[in-house]
């Protein structure tokens, strides 16, 4: 059975840096991308960043040069450092991990964390 478990989320002020953490269980995630979407109240889900099993990053616009992805294939974790956090950072933080072979895709998602900002 996978299992995601995040942590790292908390109240920190503008200008202030979180490290967000997301463990996988349940398998060898190796060949799976990993990557951090982010809800707020009353918008829909966007991706934050992601990495794919060949390291290769993609950022949101919004926070490219602020957010860095990163994993460690040894830990089966991924972990997304976010400095110089915005009030509109403001979200519930989710991971996902995902990998498709052939016509299935495995998509895995942990159970969020509340990220807040505060002006």
């Amino acid at each position: 059975q996978v299992q995601l478990v995040e942590s790292g989320g908390g109240l920190v002020q503008a200008g202030g840096s979180l490290r967000l953490s997301c463990a996988a269980s349940g398998r060898t995630f190796s060949l799976y991308a990993m990557g951090w979407y982010r809800q707020a109240p009353g918008k829909q889900l966007e991706l934050v960043a992601d990495i794919t099993s060949a390291a290769s990053l993609n950022y949101a616009d919004s926070v490219k040069g602020r957010f860095t992805i990163s994993r460690d294939n040894a830990k089966n974790t991924v972990y997304l450092q976010m400095n110089s956090l915005k009030p509109e950072d403001t979200a519930v933080y989710y991971c996902n991990i995902y990998r498709v072979v052939g016509r299935y895709e495995y998509s895995y998602w942990g159970q969020g964390t509340q990220v807040t900002v505060s002006s």
